[in-house]
């Protein structure tokens, strides 16, 4: 008896000891989250598992339909390469039926097999993508010449779409090796096909990442809220591209998947647990409330912290650019107006100055706006260096930057922050491992004599910046009184510019080369004229630099070449047929892949030979880009367009390339003829201009000739043709036409004088 009363009195005293509850609740406890996390475990593994099943069901679906579509083009191209005579009309039909069948393209081309996109369904939305060269690059057109010899496939991968948007083309090959024909071609938008390609549950419940060679390519539901522990990533086998396939469940998706049990046993455990142990889980509770009190009070102080560090980035981030670390334009204005206010009541000067990076656009766009970053962060850290107590610097964003400079005692203090700027670019910037020269224009306004107000000073600081331009860039101007009269008269030009082309306001007039040899009339240069409905006719420098400073350059130069095709065809069968049309381009029109085509399409739709045409550009534009340059004037070469070469003697470059460019003429600059029989130095080049010339089989001619000395000079010295005031100003077709048949037009009785 004594065993049982001892064990009992044992039990008895830990039942009494204030720590056992609390070690019952623990082994309750412990039980509880073992078992929570055991059947967890267990859940998560099923919810992988029924992931992976829908990954593989979502790559095999992309694998089957892919192929599908890949099969339908090789048929359409098989289609061609049985009918190669097909009309055009009825390839449209055959493509408009496969759009409307599988409802998934973006477009069906022909390709030819110069890679230039001929044929296109539908051509609605798709304009911009006739004429595209799609072996845009070294990969590309060794890929499309892999098909064209194997025959095989090539799919493009995921690229940007000439007609906009990330998508991809599948290349059919029409016939292979020395048959080929071109291709038939697939174009699709990445949402269209991905969306085509997968389920409407799928889309709500997965976001789907596609990486090509490794590297992300297109992104499906990237909103979608998911759940990070889950994910699956397969390979996707299709031909010629490697793809994988990576699927990541929503949070709503694991939730639907996830069982009840693990937190149904906790609870149980945990009621069980607490039954047992009531009373000193009462006691507990109390200090686990005034723990948790302490924690909320750290957790509080914390999250005050964290607030008041956010509100100080998120004031930093107000007031300053995040890609070159200076003061915003927002901010910038602010603190303009406050201290303009200060140096109202101080009577003091302030200065603003407008800074533009020159030729920054252009570095921009042909080396990419990750070079463009690079170079502003690079400009950013110079220009910084200025600011003191005085000098606020600033980003306005694009390619300009701002600086104000308070407390001016007088103008002195303006010119040497202009010194500093500059200084500032005298040393080449180091970007992308290479050095390039950069120069800055300026405009400055200075408070109160240029304007009273922010915006004002703002506004006429742009416009002595505009002036700066004018003047040849890496200088700067000061605002002066009327300026801003001439700048809202420009912008209103500028702004009847757009309506020009539209309204057929443009008109070319012609200035006919006498050739020295027999005294005849075979060529004449088309000068555009703008008849301005309000301002009459307008000359071209009054629109031109405009029009290259907005980019409708290009527009107005293919206007030129219709215009003067078209006149040219009137000619074409009467009187007039030998003469020939010399038009003017700009370097931004070489610089378009599509000129080439452009012309030879307007010469064949007008039926125009190519050697009725002559291109002129100026020196300058030759030197500029020479390998591009060349390839582009040896194609118009090739048409059988005459080549010119303009303002000649003006540039400073090497005569080297005149043995490499396919040149039929060059056209001494006016300036040399001007003073050419009172110059001695003018003499001289003009003689050795001409020599070297004919020396290389070229032929020359003189502009600006107005006097009968100039005249002489230049035939004694076997100048070939001449073109001037002293043959012709620039008259219109008609009266050129009328000079012609009355046999007026000669150096006797020069007309339109």
């Amino acid at each position: 008896m004594d065993k049982p009363a001892s064990a009992l009195t044992l039990l008895v005293r830990g039942l009494l000891n204030p720590a056992f509850p609390a070690l019952i609740f623990l082994i309750f406890l412990g039980i509880a989250l073992i078992l929570q996390y055991g059947i967890e475990q267990q859940d998560r593994t099923q919810i992988q598992a029924n992931l992976n099943n829908e990954a593989s069901s979502m790559a095999n679906r992309l694998e089957r339909e892919f192929l599908v579509h890949a099969e339908a083009i090789n048929r359409m191209a098989k289609r061609f390469e049985a009918t190669p005579n097909v009309s055009r009309e009825v390839w449209e039909q055959d493509a408009r039926n496969y759009l409307s069948d599988f409802g998934v393209y973006q477009a069906i081309e022909w390709i030819d097999r110069n890679y230039t996109v001929r044929w296109l369904e539908p051509y609605e939305g798709n304009e911009e993508a006739i004429g595209y060269n799609v072996a845009f690059s070294p990969d590309r057109l060794a890929s499309l010449q892999e098909a064209q010899a194997t025959g095989n496939l090539d799919i493009s991968g995921v690229i940007d779409l000439k007609q906009g948007g990330k998508g991809m083309v599948i290349y059919a090959p029409i016939f292979s090796s020395e048959a080929n024909n071109g291709f038939i071609a697939g174009v699709f938008r990445m949402e269209t096909l991905a969306r085509h390609l997968v389920t409407s549950r799928t889309l709500d419940s997965f976001r789907i990442d596609i990486r090509d060679g490794g590297k992300p390519a297109y992104e499906l539901n990237g909103s979608t809220n998911t759940d990070p522990g889950f994910s699956r990533t397969l390979d996707i086998d299709l031909p010629t591209i490697d793809w994988t396939l990576t699927v990541t469940p929503s949070v709503s998706w694991v939730e639907d998947q996830r069982s009840n049990w693990p937190f149904v046993t906790f609870i149980i455990m945990l009621c069980m647990g607490v039954l047992t142990s009531l009373t000193t889980l009462l006691v507990q509770q109390i200090l686990k409330r005034n723990q948790a009190l302490l924690k909320t009070r750290r957790e509080l102080d914390a999250e005050i912290s964290q607030r008041q560090a956010v509100q100080q980035d998120l004031a930093r981030l107000e007031t300053t650019d995040t890609l070159t670390g200076l003061a915003n334009r927002r901010f910038f204005m602010e603190d303009l107006t406050h201290t303009l206010s200060i140096a109202d009541r101080q009577m003091r000067q302030v200065a603003l100055v407008m800074i533009d990076l020159d030729r920054f656009q252009m570095l921009n766009d042909s080396l990419g706006h990750q070079f463009g970053d690079e170079l502003l962060i690079k400009v950013s850290e110079r220009l910084n260096a200025l600011s003191d107590e005085r000098i606020m610097v600033a980003y306005s964003g694009g390619d300009e930057f701002m600086i104000c400079q308070q407390h001016l005692e007088d103008i002195d203090d303006v010119i040497n922050l202009l010194g500093q700027i500059k200084q500032c670019f005298e040393a080449p910037f180091d970007v992308q491992g290479e050095r390039h020269g950069i120069t800055a224009t300026m405009g400055v306004a200075v408070y109160p004599q240029s304007g009273l107000d922010a915006d004002t000073l703002m506004r006429n600081a742009d416009v002595a910046l505009y002036r700066a331009k004018e003047q040849g860039r890496n200088t700067y101007q000061f605002y002066t009184e009327g300026m801003q009269d001439r700048e809202v008269m420009r912008l209103e030009l500028d702004k009847d510019l757009d309506h020009a082309l539209a309204n057929d306001e443009f008109v070319l007039y012609f200035q006919p080369q006498l050739d020295l040899n027999d005294s005849s009339i075979n060529s004449v240069e088309a000068l555009i004229r703008w008849q301005h409905p309000r301002r009459g006719l307008l000359p071209p420098i009054d629109f031109i630099p405009l029009a290259e400073e907005s980019g409708r350059i290009t527009d107005i130069g293919r206007w030129v070449v219709r215009a003067a095709c078209r006149q040219l065809a009137k000619w074409q069968n009467g009187p007039y047929a030998n003469l020939r049309i010399a038009v003017n381009l700009s370097g931004r029109e070489l610089d378009d892949e599509s000129i080439v085509d452009h012309i030879q399409e307007t010469l064949e739709s007008h039926g125009v030979p190519a050697d009725r045409l002559e291109v002129e550009l100026t020196e300058e534009i030759f030197i500029q880009n020479i390998e591009h340059n060349l390839n582009q004037l040896s194609k118009l070469h090739k048409l059988g367009v005459h080549l010119a070469i303009d303002d000649f003697g003006v540039g400073y470059s090497s005569l080297g390339y005149l043995r490499d460019f396919p040149v039929d003429l060059l056209k001494i600059d006016r300036s040399f003829i001007t003073d050419v029989t009172e110059r001695h130095d003018d003499a001289v080049i003009t003689r050795a201009v001409i020599n070297l010339a004919h020396n290389l089989g070229i032929q020359v001619v003189a502009e600006g000739v107005e006097t009968r000395e100039q005249l002489n000079f230049l035939k004694n010295h076997r100048c070939d043709l001449i073109q001037g005031y002293l043959i012709s100003r620039p008259i219109p077709a008609a009266e050129l036409e009328k000079a012609l048949s009355s046999g007026v037009l000669n150096v006797d009785t020069p007309v339109g004088t």
